[in-house]
């Protein structure tokens, strides 16, 4: 990704995810915000963004993170929100056998007492394969992949979603549940 797209993507990130009124914007309960008023909303904010640079970070991230609706005329994030305003609906689905989780090694001893939490996120975020949980874990420091006994949790009663984007969401792992 350009480095341009690159700071596109993290400032959409943070809009959509975690901070839209930083902006003034307004995110409807599924994560939806109308794509004139985020643009418009950024350039007050000293961001600008022109609709085709927008258009093309949505379509060229490795990641996937974002969505632009049928009608082209909203945005999304499609996971990973820690506003309250935004209450995203998924559908249940049974997971494979194992699932990933990438982290740096420095929160491991934390990881191997408390289990996985959300922490300020809605969900826990799992990869269907390791290359994508070390990639996730990289952002903080060393990397490590945790391997998740996902269908044994399923088994026992946990509720899995995929999202849009092919990212795994739980309410929590305990740390039993990790290899």
């Amino acid at each position: 990704m350009k480095d341009k797209n690159k700071e596109t993507s993290q400032y959409l990130s943070f809009i959509l995810r975690h901070s839209p009124e930083s902006i003034g914007l307004h995110l409807d309960s599924e994560g939806w915000a109308v794509i004139d008023d985020f643009l418009q909303l950024a350039a007050q904010n000293g961001r600008f963004i022109e609709k085709p640079e927008l258009i093309d970070v949505v379509d060229t991230s490795d990641k996937k993170r974002f969505s632009i609706s049928p009608d082209g005329l909203k945005i999304r994030a499609l996971q990973g929100h820690s506003t309250k305003s935004v209450n995203m609906t998924f559908s249940q689905k049974i997971p494979p056998e194992h699932l990933y989780h990438g982290t740096a090694i420095k929160f491991l001893e934390s990881i191997q007492q408390k289990g996985l939490v959300p922490g300020s996120r809605h969900y826990v975020h799992l990869s269907e394969n390791e290359s994508s949980a070390v990639k996730v874990g990289s952002r903080h420091g060393k990397p490590i992949v945790l391997k998740i006994k996902a269908l044994k949790m399923y088994e026992q009663g946990y509720k899995f979603y995929l999202s849009e984007n092919s990212v795994w969401l739980v309410d929590l792992v305990p740390a039993k549940f990790i290899e």
